[in-house]
This record gives C-alpha cells, sequence and structure tokens, in this order.
C-alpha cells in the first residue's frame, strides 16, 4: 500500500434508484455471476484504506459483501448522492475520502492516486474526474474536512452535488483517456455489453 492511499477511504455510493433497469437496485445487479458492486470493490478496495458502501435499501444483502455499510435514508427524501457524500465524509477514518458508483465495473486501477495527485499539484480540497463528456461528479476526491460544508449544504435545500462542488476548493481531473473505464452501466444493453467485454479479457 502506498503513503497516498493510506491516507484515503473509500466509498462507493450505491443509492440510485436504477430507473432505467427497471428499478433494480444497480449495486446487487448481476454482472458475470457476481454482484455488480463486487467488481467495483475488487478494483477499488486495493487503492484506499478503508472501504464502505453508502446504500438506502438491501442494506443486509450488502453487509455480506462489505464490512462497513452507511445507511443513506436522506437520499429517498430527493436529497441524492450529495446525502450519501456526507454520510461518507462523517464516517471517513482517514484525512481523504475517495468516492465511486457502485456501477462501474473496469473502473482504473489508478484512479484515487491520479485524482490525489492533481489535488495536491491544485492545493485543493476537491478534485473530480473530467472527461469529454464533462465532469464525471461521482468520481472524486475530497478532503474530509468539508464534511460540515457537505451538511449544511443539504441543510440548505442544496441538491445539486456539482453545483456544491464549484463552491469549493476544487480541481478538474482530465481523465478523458480513461472515458470506457469510467463507463456506468445504466441499461439491459450495457450490461450485455460489459458482460461481453469481460468474456474477452
Amino acid at each position: 500500500m502506498t503513503l497516498s492511499s493510506q491516507a484515503v477511504a473509500g466509498c462507493i455510493l450505491a443509492g440510485g434508484r436504477g430507473s432505467r433497469l427497471g428499478g433494480l437496485d444497480k449495486g446487487l445487479v448481476e454482472l458475470a455471476g457476481r454482484p455488480l458492486v463486487a467488481h467495483v470493490m475488487a478494483r477499488f478496495a486495493p487503492q484506499v484504506r478503508a472501504l464502505a458502501i453508502s446504500a438506502n435499501r438491501n442494506l443486509e444483502s450488502y453487509r455480506t459483501l462489505a464490512t462497513t455499510v452507511l445507511p443513506d435514508a436522506a437520499s429517498d427524501d430527493g436529497a441524492g448522492p450529495l446525502a450519501g457524500i456526507a454520510t461518507a465524509l462523517a464516517w471517513c477514518p482517514a484525512p481523504l475520502l475517495a468516492i465511486v458508483p457502485c456501477d462501474s465495473p473496469f473502473l482504473p486501477l489508478h484512479l484515487v492516486a491520479t485524482l490525489e495527485a492533481a489535488r495536491r499539484r491544485a492545493g485543493a480540497t476537491l478534485a473530480v474526474a473530467r472527461t469529454a463528456d464533462g465532469l464525471q461528479p461521482m468520481f472524486a476526491l475530497l478532503a474530509t474536512e468539508l464534511v460540515d460544508a457537505a451538511r449544511s449544504a443539504l441543510l440548505a435545500g442544496e441538491r445539486k452535488v456539482e453545483r456544491w462542488y464549484r463552491q469549493q476548493a476544487l480541481v478538474e481531473v482530465d481523465l478523458d483517456a480513461e472515458r470506457a473505464a469510467l463507463a456506468n452501466l445504466n441499461t439491459p444493453q450495457d450490461l450485455v455489453a460489459a458482460s461481453q467485454r469481460l468474456a474477452a479479457a
């Protein structure tokens, strides 16, 4: 484990509604015989010193996969990912928190190190991936000192993660070369394509 990863804990955000998958809990949808979140964990866990999953349903199922599962009940009230981020920041046992979504099974193995290097260079409290498609707000590295700012934003009614990000000391990290690795699986067709990609690997 590198010095950088010692300073970073990770949280996989699994509180989405899975609307394009018929309301299924995306993290638990099977891909190549394993829950989607398990694929993410396999690539993310080696990059951080501790790992949690933030979820708003099927908590017992997630507890069979991870030691720490953070209930994200606030997302049921429309608070969205910012609620999960605030909860993860409050839990985080390290100076930095890396977040990723539960539906990106090809997550870059160097994601955390890349975001942390950019954050250090910029002297920022927040580093977020960017591709040609725009900011990728669910792939981010945050200083845990942002917990109070996140809570305050939620109390003030803020629901837009990107808008909250831009109120912080933010650095955007060009990861367009990793666009395929950052892809989310949102539809049944995406799952089929991912299965084929894994079978061909």
